[in-house]
């Protein structure tokens, strides 16, 4: 597995330099925290809004690396039916699961915007950005969280992914934007980061603030 980014804002850099989406009307969201310092470069890029969208995957009880599906603010729910059969959760333990992810994700909420209303999508030409893509529920969460909020166009755009996972996602979007899309597993998008350390709230926050 190669190394291609030295961190995360270099492979927001790249991203950007590259992108050939909409570049009008655009509304920039990172998927946090590692969403973040990706989509800040494509937000100056483009000259578009650049704001934060909380979805959290919805861990899988003995491996909690791995996720079985995804969470948005209004408690949306994205489940990965397939692995959904294969792990044999009970109901009670995925709505124990999906309350404690809730409430972290309303936590972000709080933490990283305060009082500031969520941005006007009707219309808009919305970039959802992540720092890679493992099985994809986070972004197809956002997507669509964007899409019931009436966005006009919806791009989903990250560094890396699994082949298979770019394939989910291609056709759920109108521009899907990848730098590397592998077919090789196993699959972690921390092994293309130099650095590719655990963000904290604060680091978030700046780059909130350099909006």
């Amino acid at each position: 597995m190669p190394v291609l980014f030295s961190d995360r804002e270099e492979a927001g850099q790249r991203l950007a330099e590259s992108y050939q989406g909409q570049r009008e009307d655009v509304v920039v969201l990172g998927i946090p925290r590692g969403g973040l310092p990706v989509g800040y470069p494509l937000a100056q890029s483009t000259g578009g809004i650049f704001d934060v969208i909380v979805v959290r995957k919805l861990p899988v009880p003995f491996s909690p690396e791995a996720g079985f599906g995804a969470i948005a603010p209004d408690g949306s729910l994205v489940i990965n039916e397939e692995m959904m059969r294969s792990l044999r959760l009970p109901d009670r333990q995925i709505k124990e699961i999906a309350a404690e992810v809730l409430g972290e994700v309303r936590r972000r909420e709080a933490a990283y915007r305060g009082d500031r209303p969520f941005p006007e999508l009707k219309g808009k030409n919305v970039v959802l950005t992540d720092d890679g893509l493992a099985t994809g529920y986070t972004m197809i969460a956002a997507i669509e969280m964007a899409r019931k909020l009436g966005a006009g166009h919806v791009a989903a755009a990250v560094p890396v992914s699994p082949a298979d996972t770019a394939d989910r996602i291609r056709p759920m979007v109108d521009y899907f934007h990848c730098l590397y899309v592998s077919s090789h597993y196993p699959f972690a998008v921390a092994g293309f980061y130099h650095d590719f350390h655990d963000m904290s709230d604060a680091e978030v926050l700046r780059y909130l603030e350099r909006r």
